[in-house]
């Protein structure tokens, strides 16, 4: 038999401590102490987003703590997020809102989010705060690191894009904070590289973001999101926004490898990453800088057509020349292309009288040999393939992979919210502080099981 509710007389009096209502095992509770200690010693960087004159604004403290929320539990939209925060008791209490407390509208909000930090580098800061944290207690070993990259889809139509030269920039609508971005760089970069093709296509929306086709995705405008973690507990040490293209990432590797040494005074013994990073230029780049290469070489010399490879070919580094099976030699002028590549010749006359011609070069009158000019490096890369260390740090760069997989499964990040390369920047910053976040809560204070039973005892 159904009963029915017969009590219409509500309390009129109630005795509230939202601090007791927020279980010990829950993440916010759990990450609290560090981020107040970060925002408390971020104050002086935080002082010049407060405003003594006008309307009140936003705190930019609770502005970081209510994106933190935001990230960590994938409520990418700013009126969602207030929504939220204004329900929920933890997030209230996260962002130190009592009851009575009124939450920003979800407008002002996005409006400060816009205007307030894109154009400073605070999240920068905090981010680093929560590396330092992680090294303080322990989490980094600093002997190896890893490093990838993953598209994340711009905010831009893949069904709009237009050639550079068919772009009126000039036009009003045309005036964005993400338009503007994009031609001061261009402004900026009075010596175009050479090494870096023109693009096919450019979103009028968000010009900074690359037309691509990566990882078998359909073709769509994106940003390349770059980790440089720590193998031992996959803290994540660094992160940079690029355009969702190879060449911009592996330039952005170098910069975060740089600017860990310089600011968190980190110097990986090796690198471990995959086959797009194993160009001869960067492998190079890495043994001049003391970093052991745990790289595949990125190699296409090989042949599918059954004549001889390069591979084939003997190199003799005392005369600078390549011996052929035949026992003939391939001599270089010494001059290194545009592609930083050798090219060794044979003479007409001996590969026109050679019996292997037929498997060396039948459709011309001798063969031909390229040599990357960074080619003892790539050497030395391939002499560490067999090792077995190589074989571990093949297991260990699934670690990295595993924060992109995380980070897109459990908080909804595939595609930004802001545009431009700043927006971009802003946005994977907020989400490798989340993941550090939880990471430190993780392995300090043990599953949210343990938590509890901490608390408990």
């Amino acid at each position: 038999m159904m009963g029915r509710q017969t009590g219409d007389q509500s309390q009129l009096f109630y005795l509230f401590n939202l601090e007791r209502r927020i279980p010990a095992g829950h993440l916010l509770r759990r990450i609290n102490p560090v981020v107040t200690r970060i925002l408390g010693g971020l104050r002086e960087k935080l002082e010049p987003f407060y405003s003594e004159i006008g309307r009140p604004s936003i705190d930019p403290a609770l502005m970081i703590r209510m994106l933190i929320v935001g990230y960590c539990y994938g409520i990418r939209f700013e009126r969602k997020l207030c929504e939220e925060v204004e329900l929920h008791l933890a997030y209230r209490w996260f962002c130190r809102l009592d009851l009575d407390d009124k939450v920003p509208d979800h407008s002002t909000f996005s409006v400060n989010r816009h205007g307030r930090f894109r154009d400073s580098d605070i999240l920068r800061h905090v981010f680093e705060a929560v590396v330092r944290a992680c090294m303080d207690a322990g989490l980094v070993k600093g002997e190896g690191f890893a490093v990838d990259a993953s598209v994340m889809e711009a905010d831009a139509s893949r069904y709009r894009g237009k050639p550079p030269d068919e772009v009126a920039w000039a036009e009003p609508e045309r005036q964005t904070r993400a338009v503007k971005e994009y031609l001061a760089a261009l402004d900026a970069d009075v010596q175009p590289n050479p090494d870096r093709k023109p693009p096919k296509l450019l979103s009028p929306s968000d010009p900074c973001s690359a037309w691509t086709a990566k990882a078998n995705k359909r073709v769509q405008f994106g940003y390349g999101l770059n980790y440089l973690i720590d193998i031992a507990n996959a803290v994540i040490l660094d992160v940079e926004a690029t355009p969702a293209r190879t060449y911009d990432e592996v330039a952005a590797t170098k910069i975060m490898i740089a600017r860990t040494e310089q600011r968190l005074g980190l110097k990986a013994k090796c690198l471990i990453a995959d086959t797009a990073y194993g160009t001869g230029k960067f492998l190079g780049w890495l043994i001049e800088a003391n970093i052991t290469p745990h790289i595949p070489v990125w190699d296409k010399s090989g042949r599918d057509d059954g004549t001889f490879s390069r591979a084939d070919f003997t190199f003799n580094h005392e005369r600078n020349t390549y011996v052929c099976p035949a026992g003939k030699l391939l001599t270089t002028t010494g001059s290194v292309g545009a592609d930083h590549v050798l090219r060794y010749r044979a003479r007409n006359r001996d590969c026109r009288l050679c019996p292997l011609k037929p498997q060396c070069c039948p459709n011309t009158p001798s063969r031909k040999v390229t040599r990357n000019q960074n080619e003892q490096a790539r050497d030395h890369a391939r002499a560490l393939m067999g090792t077995p260390a190589f074989a571990k740090s093949r297991d260990e760069r699934k670690k990295v992979e595993m924060r992109f997989a995380h980070l897109k499964t459990h908080h909804r990040f595939e595609r930004l919210r802001l545009r431009g390369l700043c927006g971009a920047r802003d946005e994977f910053h907020l989400a490798a502080i989340v993941q550090n976040l939880k990471t430190l809560a993780l392995r300090i204070l043990g599953p949210p099981s343990a938590a509890r039973v901490a608390s408990v005892v």
